[in-house]
């Protein structure tokens, strides 16, 4: 009875990607007005498992589960075991701005992580998942009367696209069955389309475009710890520590300007500078978090995490702060976490549901720049489960975050949003001797 509900849990799983898949936009990795500041969205790190549980892994220790949050948590595993993790994410946003309502979907894959044993307590992990995204698409209408009268009616088109992915390659050791640490090299790149269009009906005048085209690369490390203290029977309480190094930020920034008028284009500007000479660098981040675990049958966690832009060189860069409407300013970004996992009977043969394993979390999350001198803001609770499929540890994990962004206040644009996602546990032993042939 078991194996025909994980029989048709697959089936239903894959008919669901397979209609999003082609139903998706596939124009932007993430749709936000906000992501025309910067480098975009910063995507929530993690795996389905930690995004269902409000963010939280860097005091997470949990052997059926790849946690890359934290380095050091890479040797929480069997001993034997290959395991590797893939997602998927669908997103709704409704945005609102005074009297003006619209609303957004996304589809898109997040991450793609490995991992597998190296030597007894140590362990390796490589992998790839988004960094930034920047997805937008507006437009406004002049409506001064001193100015349409002359030159009839002008549209203000600003649309975005594009992604920074990081690829990473991680390791981490175990000493005394306690101390975990684990370090992991970091590759940034990708790129970021922003442009700006002004149309007129009349034709005597030059419709303008200008621009930026962002080629971003960078290269940096995070190292991170864990100690886990055994409390008693089935109850301990594990310490994580991380921290990620600030780095300048590589690759060229191409700045255009030119005006066309039927099929004569004229180019006004069109300049290339490379990053590093204009000073720009990704943030340093640190973050803590402590778990109590209660065997394995459930842990409570909460993390907090601190990012410095300040340094960031956005404020004034040409293709980062965009000139006009609000005032644009790098700062600190914060997040708090916390999440709650549960599984009621992990080894239970008559009911499956009691096998699941049931997770609930929350986070409070501070962006990593400021609007007029605002902070832009984002709230949530999460949900989700993790269905176990056949033998080990595979699994097909589903979760929810319900979230709002911003508020309607100081004419800023609130979002409120469901995000929907799946990821696929991988789960096998690789490195046993057989004992008969």
């Amino acid at each position: 009875m078991i194996r025909k509900i994980e029989k048709l849990i697959i089936l239903a799983v894959f008919l669901v990607v397979s209609v999003s898949v082609s139903a998706q936009d596939g124009t932007h990795g993430a749709y936000s007005p906000y992501s025309v500041y910067g480098i975009g969205d910063i995507s929530k790190e993690g795996t389905a498992y930690n995004k269902s549980k409000g963010g939280t892994g860097i005091a997470t220790r949990n052997r059926k589960f790849i946690n890359y949050l934290n380095p050091a948590a890479v040797t929480a595993r069997d001993t034997l075991s290959f395991m590797a993790d893939f997602g998927l994410v669908q997103n709704n946003t409704v945005f609102k701005q005074g009297d003006l309502r619209s609303c957004h979907n996304t589809f898109n894959i997040y991450d793609f992580v490995m991992s597998f044993p190296i030597y007894r307590s140590s362990a390796f992990m490589v992998g790839i998942t988004p960094y930034s995204d920047v997805g937008y698409d507006f437009s406004s209408i002049e409506t001064k009367p001193e100015i349409i009268g002359n030159t009839g009616n002008i549209t203000y088109d600003s649309y975005g696209n594009g992604s920074v992915y990081q690829a990473f390659l991680g390791a981490g050791v175990t000493f005394w069955k306690k101390l975990s640490i684990g370090a992991e090299a970091i590759y940034y790149f990708g790129n970021l389309d922003k442009i700006t269009r002004m149309d007129y009906t009349d034709q005597s005048y030059r419709s303008l475009n200008s621009g930026s085209e962002l080629t971003v690369r960078g290269l940096t490390g995070k190292f991170g710890l864990q100690y886990e203290q055994e409390l008693g029977d089935d109850l301990s309480v594990t310490i994580g520590a991380t921290y990620k190094m600030g780095t300048n930020m590589k690759g060229y920034a191409t700045n255009f300007r030119y005006a066309t008028q039927s099929s004569v284009t004229d180019s006004l500007r069109h300049t290339v500078d490379t990053l590093a000479a204009r000073g720009m660098r990704f943030g340093d981040e640190i973050g803590i978090g402590i778990a109590v675990n209660g065997g394995e049958k459930w842990s409570a966690e909460f993390n907090y995490l601190r990012s410095d832009w300040r340094k960031s060189g956005f404020d004034s860069a040409q293709g980062f702060a965009v000139s006009g409407g609000s005032v644009f300013s790098s700062t600190v970004s914060q997040s708090f976490r916390a999440g709650f996992e549960i599984v009621p009977n992990r080894n239970d043969i008559r009911s499956y549901l009691k096998t699941c394993s049931y997770r609930i979390g929350a986070y409070y999350d501070q962006a990593y720049y400021k609007l007029d001198g605002n902070n832009v803001n984002s709230i949530g609770i999460t949900l989700g489960m993790t269905l176990p499929v056949y033998q080990w540890h595979n699994g097909i994990t589903l979760g929810v975050d319900l979230g709002q962004r911003s508020s309607n206040r100081n004419n800023m644009i609130r979002e409120r949003y469901a995000t929907f996602f799946i990821g696929f546990n991988i789960h096998d032993i690789w490195f046993r001797r057989f004992q008969y042939n």
